[in-house]
């Protein structure tokens, strides 16, 4: 059974982003969270550094981006070297096209749902995607507390992926830990964004297998079917 860790450089040094990047390189991909202060009230990175860090390791970059107009920049990080790319549709004006066009300039396409943004209205939109990212905490700082709120969110989208036969990566991101994270997976979710919980350890690559471990077991446990992490 495939359960996937992605760790997040938001809660790693940004002072030193090549040596924490190496350090989780038994990781799935590397999560990075690009910010603008408009959609979120933080700023954080941009193209110039996924283009860096895309240099700096072998470990294939998910960037989420947390910004206004997606439609507009998220080509700029496939450029840069992206290999997943994930917009918000309470920001993409047009997201099938978005997604489409993710695609088309040869990186997965993944669509995100604030906590209180459902997963129904969407649902036919499900076909164009690669990954679904149900956020767990509100978008826009790391460190922040699981909202156990959204199990239930969670487990109506894998009905839905299901209903459709479709093989559509399922990600949380927000407060994933060794206590939530199983929680995660029973629900239906396969990859695991974990910012505090990897970088906050004492040997992250070591909190990336502990974390891998406790999701196979219960993916494995549910029957959740397992999906490579390359392709589509």
């Amino acid at each position: 059974m495939a359960a996937q860790i992605n760790p997040s450089i938001l809660s790693a040094d940004f002072s030193r982003l090549a040596d924490e990047a190496k350090a989780v390189e038994g990781a799935d991909w590397l999560h990075v969270d690009v910010m603008d202060n408009h959609f979120v009230p933080n700023l954080t990175l941009g193209v110039p550094v996924v283009e860096s860090l895309a240099k700096a390791t072998d470990t294939p970059l998910d960037c989420h981006l947390m910004i206004e107009d997606p439609d507009r920049w998220a080509p700029g990080y496939i450029e840069a070297g992206a290999g997943s790319v994930t917009f918000h549709v309470e920001a993409a004006a047009a997201p099938v096209r978005l997604a489409r066009e993710i695609r088309a300039k040869g990186a997965r396409a993944s669509m995100a749902l604030r906590p209180a943004t459902p997963i129904e209205p969407y649902e036919d939109l499900l076909p164009e995607l690669d990954m679904l990212l149900v956020m767990t905490v509100e978008p826009g700082f790391g460190g922040q507390a699981f909202l156990d709120i959204m199990l239930p969110k969670i487990r109506r989208t894998r009905e839905l992926i299901s209903k459709h036969g479709l093989e559509l990566w399922l990600q949380v991101d927000g407060g994933v830990s060794a206590s939530t994270i199983e929680r995660c997976a029973e629900a239906g979710a396969d990859v695991f964004v974990a910012g505090s919980a990897v970088y906050g350890a004492e040997d992250p690559a070591k909190a990336v297998q502990e974390l891998r471990a406790l999701a196979k077991k219960t993916t494995g446990a549910t029957g959740l079917c397992g999906h490579s992490t390359t392709g589509r």
